[in-house]
């Protein structure tokens, strides 16, 4: 894309709302001026999913554009966790837990915007800053700033609080606000100030963080800090599925599709999409034209176009994006070879797998009941009679992290698609 083409799209693709205008926005694109632009996400679990996804392609069109492009991991804020979309208060992880999380997520991330090179993205922890932070400026420089009634504008927090009202004859925790919680937004605004950046962007259940965080940046520059300026920031449009409106990159709505799971997985779990869903990843998480797509969605309506003939393009488009042409052709040809020799059908049950954690393959076949008793399923094991996402499970031992979507095949003809 040329340079009009690319501002073209970060004022439009997978945008839903620009602050303070469109327009204001656009113009600071037009300027010339490298604007110095950043992207947060919290440690509390290993893996970067499609959802992220959409964040990453934005970012790496305003890499190709010239700026300064920031991956901000917060090791610090992951250990109070946003309650977003939450009704209970996150589990407190530990600061070995959040370390072992983003161990690789720079090497995911790196699939799709660039740490070398001329224009390299940087990497910041918000540990580095509230480590050193004195009580006396977490009270002055973040709480003096804002009132409860500033914080209970957030739909959450209210939400949180009538089902807590609606329980409190039960006796029942559910819905209170811990006061970590609460301060939650803060801390993330206040990521913006510390690092000085023009622009922040997240997905649109962060609307309400990052007008904290415009506020909180205001304030700073009233008091005085003439080097700050006013800060834009970009809500992105969540991965939903359109016909229920429910978030697609989420275990209990039918599995992630992680960054980091191989092309075939990947591939194959597109295709486990509904149709409603299958446009919202094309929109957001490859790098095909609009128009393409549109094009898709008309040739279907007509008749003309068969939907898994558009979806094995899309699946292969998401594969391309992060692995790249010759995987993505190679994750297609495979899918493709599996399914028109019927060694997998098209049509199978789901195994609804109820765990919070990794499990061992013999653990999954006792879970799933698919075996009569647990040396039956050991059995099976040995005998090479068990697949897993394309792969024999041999060892009863090994450990294995579902995130859903995975095929199970047991013996020559039994198919199941996982859901966590």
């Amino acid at each position: 894309m040329n340079k009009k083409e690319l501002i073209n799209e970060a004022l439009t693709r997978s945008v839903s709302n620009i602050m303070p205008s469109r327009e204001s926005f656009e113009g600071a694109l037009l300027s010339g001026e490298k604007l110095r632009i950043y992207f947060g996400v919290d440690a509390t679990g290993p893996h970067l999913h499609l959802g992220h996804l959409t964040n990453f392609l934005w970012l790496r069109r305003m890499q190709d554009l010239g700026h300064e492009v920031i991956l901000l991991i917060g090791d610090f804020t992951a250990r109070i966790g946003d309650p977003t979309d939450k009704m209970a208060a996150r589990q407190p992880l530990t600061k070995n837990e959040v370390r072992q999380n983003m161990h690789t997520f720079k090497r995911q991330v790196s699939k799709i915007i660039s740490f070398s090179g001329k224009n390299q993205a940087l990497i910041k922890h918000n540990s580095s800053w509230y480590k050193k932070m004195k009580l006396e400026d977490f009270m002055k420089d973040l709480l003096g700033y804002f009132t409860v009634q500033n914080m209970l504008q957030r739909d959450m927090f209210r939400e949180r609080l009538e089902k807590w009202k609606n329980n409190q004859e039960a006796n029942l925790d559910i819905g209170s606000i811990g006061l970590k919680e609460f301060i939650y937004p803060l801390l993330q605004g206040y990521d913006g100030v510390e690092m000085d950046v023009d622009l922040e962007i997240g997905g649109n259940d962060q609307t309400f963080n990052m007008s904290v965080g415009r506020e909180l940046r205001k304030a700073h520059i009233a008091k005085g800090n003439t080097k700050l300026r006013e800060k834009f920031f970009v809500a992105t449009t969540l991965l939903v599925n359109p016909n229920t409106g429910k978030k697609l990159m989420n275990k209990s709505e039918g599995g992630l599709i992680n960054l980091d799971d191989t092309p075939n997985d990947i591939f194959g779990k597109v295709m486990a999409l509904d149709d409603y869903s299958m446009f919202a990843v094309a929109e957001h998480c490859t790098l095909l034209p609009l128009k393409h797509i549109e094009d898709f969605k008309k040739g279907i309506a007509s008749t003309q176009i068969n939907p898994r003939d558009a979806k094995i393009e899309i699946a292969s488009a998401v594969v391309d994006v992060i692995y790249g042409k010759y995987k993505a052709e190679k994750a297609k040809n495979g899918w493709i070879d599996f399914f028109s020799k019927k060694e997998i059908p098209e049509e199978m049950p789901t195994l609804k797998i109820n765990v919070s954690e990794a499990i061992s393959v013999l653990d999954l076949l006792v879970l799933s009941k698919l075996a009569k008793s647990k040396s039956d399923s050991r059995r099976l094991i040995l005998g090479g009679a068990v697949e897993l996402a394309g792969t024999v499970k041999k060892n009863p031992s090994e450990i294995l992290e579902l995130s859903g979507g995975e095929i199970l095949k047991i013996g020559k003809r039994r198919f199941f698609r996982i859901r966590v």
